[in-house]
């Protein structure tokens, strides 16, 4: 029985694996009775870290919410608490839950169009500069999670249709590409170099999603919280960030063609031309075979994404009640009635939705045992010309290893206290909330833990096909995580003073 417990416990994780979670468990009361809840905290959080970084070995629901239940017994956060945080976030919970199965229904559509541009442009290094670009823009207007759901369905639309080809199938047969065991031996290395390629223009995207989501009070759930605070409108918050947002998205964009013509740090892979031929073939034979209740899908598709951007960009509702009503939209007049092809849509982001979830029970141990405390006093203790530089770094370095709306949510929160006092001016203020808002939006670039966006690319379906880990993401953001942590930092530094 115990053999059979032992094998059940995290299923086909690793032994090793399986070891450390159950040390991690066992150590964590005895930190907990021997030193204190801030010491103990700070342990969580690296183990926590640990689970996400292991993505592939084992997905972190199950040992990042044993640790997280763990932590609740102990009492380090109430059932309250954790309530509480998922209640303030229950808008992204909303947004997982309904946009990204919006934007799956919308699959047809994107691939279409992706494939077009992919195969129209030769150059590596312009294609890897739109999908920046094209993120960034959407991601100022938009929000994201939702446009890097749109890069994550098309890029399994991509990997799909090659895997299969690859497999000695056909486009219309069924296949399960997520194991290589019918791969060709002519193709594999192919597959090596498309992953290669897919990986890059992900983390392209992604990074883009945080270039323009610094700029606009839409582009990242702390921005509204902090534009909220400080009393800006949409046009006045775009005014304020410029002086930071726009000289770090000109730096973004050249790091992204530079990245390419260098290929360092895993870029610069280009299509082989093996992939494109198959795409080609694939391109060919769909439009062929496009019927008239084909097209009116596309032109159903299409219509209800201009409805879908247009709902967004003048916030008619919460983002995931827009994407409810882009799912009872399009499977309303594509013919989609039956509920096992609704729940399809469903299955690349509850999980995620759960860990989330769980994050936010480590987000409340966080508050609870007031682990950013001591670091926010000492920033409030310095002399006002070195606060605005501070809080960059500060925010920067610890959304890197927590959340970026949760940190902001504590220094926006404590700066508007200082305020209220008048323990700060106006014009300080305002320049800590740009701070505030670039230290969180930037730096987290660094892991996939930072932003919201990174975290839901990590855990996708995409990653584990085209072995996209926590380090290779870690180490493909390493020159943006420089540059555009430095260029924010010199263009605080300047606009401060």
């Amino acid at each position: 029985m115990l053999n059979a417990i032992k094998h059940n416990f995290l299923g086909h994780s690793p032994d090793w694996y399986k070891l450390t979670i159950i040390i991690f468990l066992a150590i964590n009361p005895l930190c907990y009775w021997l030193t204190d809840g801030f010491t103990t905290g700070w342990l969580l959080i690296l183990e926590f870290i640990f689970t996400l970084a292991m993505a592939l070995k084992c997905y972190p629901l199950q040992p990042g919410g044993l640790l997280a239940i763990e932590a609740i017994a102990l009492g380090m956060a109430s059932t309250n608490t954790v309530k509480e945080e998922v209640f303030h976030n229950f808008p992204v919970i909303l947004l997982l839950m309904f946009m990204v199965a919006g934007i799956f229904f919308m699959k047809d559509l994107l691939l279409f169009v992706f494939t077009k541009i992919l195969l129209s442009i030769r150059s590596k290094a312009l294609l890897s500069f739109l999908f920046c670009f094209a993120a960034a823009i959407l991601s100022a207007f938009l929000d994201a999670l939702t446009v890097t759901a749109v890069i994550i369905s098309v890029s399994v639309g991509f990997y799909s249709v090659y895997h299969k080809v690859a497999s000695g199938k056909k486009v219309s047969h069924s296949h399960d590409h997520s194991h290589d065991h019918d791969v060709l031996d002519l193709h594999r290395e192919d597959l090596e170099n498309f992953r290669s390629f897919l990986r890059s223009l992900l983390m392209h995207g992604a990074v883009g999603t945080a270039l323009g989501g610094v700029c606009t009070t839409v582009g990242e759930p702390q921005n509204l919280l902090i534009a909220g605070m400080a009393e800006w409108n949409f046009v006045e918050f775009f005014l304020k960030m410029a002086p930071i947002s726009l000289p770090v998205l000109v730096s973004g964009l050249c790091t992204c063609i530079l990245l390419e013509k260098l290929k360092w740090f895993g870029y610069g892979d280009p299509l082989a031309e093996n992939v494109r031929t198959i795409l080609q073939e694939f391109d060919y034979e769909q439009t062929a075979k496009r019927t008239k209740r084909d097209i009116a899908k596309l032109g159903v598709q299409a219509l209800t994404a201009l409805v879908l951007v247009l709902a967004l960009a003048f916030h008619v509702a919460e983002v995931g009640l827009i994407g409810l009503m882009i799912i009872v939209l399009q499977t309303a007049f594509n013919g989609v009635t039956d509920e096992h092809a609704l729940g399809k849509a469903f299955e690349e982001a509850l999980p995620f939705t759960a860990l989330l979830v769980v994050f936010f029970a480590i987000v409340a141990v966080i508050h609870e045992q007031h682990l950013f405390q001591p670091i926010i006093a000492a920033v409030l203790a310095l002399e006002e010309s070195k606060q605005p530089a501070m809080f960059f770094i500060v925010n920067g370095v610890l959304s890197m290893i927590s959340d970026n709306v949760f940190v902001a949510t504590v220094y926006i929160g404590q700066v508007h206290e200082a305020l209220t006092a008048g323990r700060i001016s106006r014009e300080q203020f305002d320049m800590l909330a740009v701070a505030i808002n670039t230290g969180t939006n930037l730096p987290s670039v660094a892991t996939p833990n930072g932003q919201a966006a990174f975290l839901f690319l990590l855990t996708s379906a995409i990653a584990p096909l085209i072995r996209l880990s926590y380090g290779t993401m870690v180490f493909m953001a390493i020159p943006y995580t420089i540059v555009l942590s430095s260029v924010g930092l010199v263009a605080i530094s300047t606009w401060a003073f």
